[in-house]
């Protein structure tokens, strides 16, 4: 069996956008690293057998009482409300880097 690679914590903290500190930084390291083992485990398991689902349990189409489908303003209508519209789509602010 191959070894396990080594955690590099600081490009985790890097991409999550944290600033950690020495004891930060070794307490998450073998948090991740049980999350880690805890995924090992589980890639053990046969689930040859078991049918995919988005639920544990079956949900179908769950309507509370009054919730029917309603007239909806047009997409021309809700351009004409946006303070800035362009070729059919509202545009909004940049929010990712």
């Amino acid at each position: 069996m191959s070894e396990k690679p080594e955690i590099d914590i600081d490009y985790i903290a890097k991409l999550a956008r944290l600033d950690l500190d020495a004891d930060e930084r070794c307490s998450l390291k073998s948090e991740l690293a049980g999350i880690l083992d805890h995924f090992e485990k589980l890639n053990t398991v046969d689930v040859s057998g078991v049918e995919p689902m988005a639920h544990a349990h079956s949900v179908l189409n769950v309507w509370r009482e009054g919730d029917e489908a309603q007239a909806t303003y047009s997409a021309e209508a809700v351009c004409q409300l946006a303070p800035v519209a362009r070729e059919g789509q509202i545009v909004v602010p940049k929010v990712v880097e």
